[in-house]
């Protein structure tokens, strides 16, 4: 009989390290290389010019890899992505060069899903390498005015497994509570982390996902609630207690009221059919539109729940839980979308419920805003 236990995923893991213009990502970065965890980073940035790295990391230098003294690496993409990694990895495989995980840096405007669905489409990367997940920093002392100028600062908060706010020493502690409340709101389920002049603990930035072959229960949890409101009996009891925007803060800034996020949960396990078909719908009639989507889903017939994650029309292969334990058969789902108004996102979470064998216990709220 083969095994059941999970094999450990020998791909690389890959970080997505975004944010606002100016917030503050290269400080990030030279604190990252500069006391990393033991870890062998490559570090992917566009140009070097714009990446100001500290020279005092730097020990070796050629016109394509830099070496940094705490022996991780730093290269820029020189024609697309995937050619960039592919390049690494034939001189990882050869001997060359030596890393055990990736971060690439994007520029302050760029839009996390084209390349999260880069690594899902591209063969290559798709077997050599998994996303970690990512990380957006956020500036406390401009990033109001961002958020209200730029869509792609918005949907940045609204994509991210981790939040890290950035010059919160400049601001008061009023005005830090005020940005962290509008972030949480686009995101409701991201942990948050302050860095200190640039610094975060060491590791605080890897294991960020929920798809990986090895991941746990507590893991799982802490993907999918918001930071604040699990409780030790139940972590996963208000995750779709989200507060609803529409009450909490009528006057909404235009570009925040674009963004909306719901989520279910279903007391029972759910028929195949009846998730497939709701997936299937979704994707068909909003798939640009929605940002995130994922979960952990208990199927009729099948005794090992599924952890699934999507980009728009675009699915990482569902991950099984072979050391799921206890007698919780709860399905969780978060959908994160944009211009979709709360009648949509209503009815498609609906089409959950209709084929539950005791559909009075299926608790659904959302937090949703109409457009």
């Amino acid at each position: 009989m083969p095994s059941t236990e999970p094999h450990p995923d020998p791909r690389l893991p890959v970080i997505l390290l975004t944010g606002f213009l100016g917030a503050g990502k290269t400080t990030l970065l030279n604190a990252v290389l500069g006391t990393s965890d033991g870890s062998k980073i490559a570090v992917i940035v566009n140009e070097f010019g714009e990446a100001g790295l500290d020279h005092d990391l730097i020990e070796t230098a050629d016109e394509e890899i830099i070496l940094m003294q705490s022996g991780c690496l730093c290269c820029s993409i020189r024609g697309d992505l995937s050619r960039t990694l592919q390049d690494l990895m034939t001189r990882k495989d050869s001997g060359q060069l030596s890393f055990d995980r990736v971060v690439i840096e994007t520029t302050g405007l760029a839009d996390p899903g084209p390349i999260l669905q880069t690594f899902l489409v591209d063969h290559f990367l798709a077997t050599h390498f998994r996303m970690d997940g990512v990380v957006t920093l956020a500036d406390a002392a401009t990033g109001h005015d961002t958020l209200d100028r730029q869509f792609e600062a918005v949907s940045q908060v609204a994509m991210a497994d981790l939040i890290v706010l950035s010059k919160t020493d400049l601001v008061p502690k009023e005005t830090r509570y005020i940005f962290e409340k509008r972030l949480r709101s686009l995101n409701p389920t991201a942990p948050m982390l302050r860095a200190k002049h640039g610094v975060v603990p060491a590791g605080s930035l890897w294991g960020l996902t929920g798809i990986h072959p090895e991941v746990k229960p507590n893991q799982i949890a802490a993907w999918l609630t918001p930071p604040a409101a699990p409780s030790a009996s139940n972590p996963f009891e208000n995750l779709s207690g989200l507060a609803d925007k529409t009450t909490a803060s009528p006057s909404l800034p235009v570009h925040d009221a674009r963004i909306g996020s719901a989520s279910v949960v279903l007391n029972d396990p759910i028929s195949v059919e009846a998730f497939d078909m709701w997936l299937d719908t979704l994707i068909m009639l909003r798939g640009p539109d929605i940002l995130r989507v994922k979960g952990i889903v208990h199927l009729e017939g099948i005794k090992t729940p599924f952890v699934f994650h999507g980009v728009q029309h675009l699915f990482d292969p569902p991950v099984p839980l072979h050391d799921w334990s206890g007698e919780n058969r709860q399905s969780r789902i978060v959908v994160i979308a944009r211009d979709m108004t709360q009648p949509e996102l209503q009815r498609s979470l609906d089409m959950l419920r209709a084929r539950q064998t005791s559909e009075p216990q299926a608790r659904l709220t959302s937090q949703v805003l109409p457009i």
